[in-house]
């Protein structure tokens, strides 16, 4: 005899009708809350660990630019001052007919200087003819033309241009004003730079670079895109400014640089340092003319500046003396 026999039922869940089963359920919801709040703090602790170690390249990869900034700043500096210096070579002999020409890495010794020429007193003595007769035309009253005190006591500041020098190595030594165009200013820094700027337009016009130590005395050329600069490197620089570039360096002096004066001609460069000397040098060749020292006082120099007809200039010392040279003589 088969006998059918139904299929067992699978019993359906307790509801949660009893004390036991609402905690069953509370039970299994806190475990998985507490597994889900587990796994977000793992990938909290992992997302800054990798936060940390980006930061830690950044601060890295920073520091690396920064150096290679410097080194590069430093090169290109280096440049600027071989470039001028690769074009002047020396020949080591020159007959006695030609005169003997120094170039920018060469100091210039008292045996090598040219002298003060018949030629060249004649131009000086030519330009101081010229500028002494306008000078006497003008007679000993008071030009029209300069500010009387009450009004210069009026003055205000009415510009302030920040920025044309290293924020880093603060301080502008030297400024002059160039005399065909005065909204060019001409500044040297404590950064060693020398900068040419236009006030007019809030530009700075060139940067140049080149001298290894502060720039303490700079001078616009009047009627050329000259300007010179002097700095206790040693050295004078004369620029070109359309070309931001040096076109001489004039070693005069074995110390200091202290004070820079353009003669009237435009063609010469009187120059005092703390080494007691001042000396002449012609600006388009860069040949240190007349060196002199008064070796009876032994004091270094600390300033020059010609008179306004060129054939006499002044300069002050350390020991407070103001000393009147004569070029005719030299």
């Amino acid at each position: 005899v088969s006998l059918t026999v139904a299929h067992p039922i699978r019993p359906k869940p307790p509801s949660a009708t009893s004390i036991p089963a609402i905690l069953k359920a509370l039970q299994d919801e806190w475990d998985a809350v507490m597994l889900h709040s587990f796994t977000l703090r793992q990938q909290l602790q992992t997302t800054r660990q990798e936060l940390s170690h980006a930061l830690y390249q950044h601060d890295a990869a920073c520091r690396v630019i920064a150096r290679l900034t410097k080194e590069v700043t430093a090169a290109r500096e280096a440049l600027a001052t071989l470039k001028p210096q690769a074009g002047l070579i020396v020949p080591q002999t020159v007959p006695s007919s030609q005169p003997n020409v120094a170039g920018a890495g060469e100091s210039m010794d008292l045996g090598e200087l040219a002298g003060m020429t018949p030629e060249i007193i004649q131009k000086l003595q030519d330009k101081a003819t010229v500028l002494t007769t306008e000078r006497k035309k003008r007679g000993k009253t008071v030009p029209e033309e300069l500010v009387k005190p009450e009004e210069l006591s009026k003055y205000r500041q009415v510009a302030s241009h920040v920025g044309l020098h290293s924020a880093s190595i603060p301080g502008i030594l030297a400024l002059d004003l160039c005399p065909s165009d005065t909204n060019k200013i001409l500044t040297g820094g404590a950064d060693k730079n020398v900068i040419v700027f236009d006030k007019s337009s809030e530009q700075i016009l060139a940067t140049l670079k080149g001298h290894s130590k502060k720039v303490t005395s700079v001078v616009f050329h009047p009627s050329q895109d000259l300007v010179f600069s002097a700095s206790p490197d040693a050295t004078i620089r004369i620029w070109s400014v359309p070309n931001a570039s040096c076109v001489q360096v004039v070693r005069a002096h074995e110390g200091s640089v202290t004070g820079l004066s353009l003669h009237a001609t435009g063609d010469y460069l009187l120059s005092s340092s703390d080494d007691q000397y001042w000396a002449f040098s012609d600006i388009q060749t860069g040949r240190v003319l007349t060196k002199v020292t008064d070796e009876s006082s032994g004091c270094a120099l600390t300033c020059a500046q010609f008179h306004p007809d060129g054939l006499i200039f002044g300069t002050g010392t350390m020991d407070s003396q103001i000393k009147i040279w004569d070029l005719k003589v030299r």
